[in-house]
């Protein structure tokens, strides 16, 4: 996407050996279904601490389902997303857009 950067990038936090393990598992598998065309760079780290972002930049994708982003870059992916790996997604979130 338009959005490059440290700033940007994606990041999955492990709290154990178990935890780490299943996210590798699951980041191996998109990538061997080659899902997207190039393979996820998710970074895959040790829990530390975590920050939660301002409020104003919570729930955007919800908040703005008409913005041109949404429309154009992310709507697309997480359809995507659900539909080819819709096995993996809680029972709690399959219904949501």
């Amino acid at each position: 996407g338009p959005d490059e950067g440290a700033d940007y990038r994606s990041v999955a936090f492990y709290r154990n050996p178990q935890e780490r393990k299943t996210l590798e598992q699951v980041m191996a598998r998109i990538n061997s279904a080659h899902h997207y065309g190039d393979k996820i760079v998710t970074q895959v780290v040790p829990f530390k601490v975590f920050y939660p972002a301002e409020n104003y930049h919570q729930d955007y994708y919800k908040l703005n389902p008409n913005s041109d982003y949404i429309q154009g870059v992310s709507r697309p992916k997480v359809l995507k997303l659900r539909k080819s790996m819709n096995a993996l997604i809680k029972p709690e979130f399959k219904n949501q857009s």
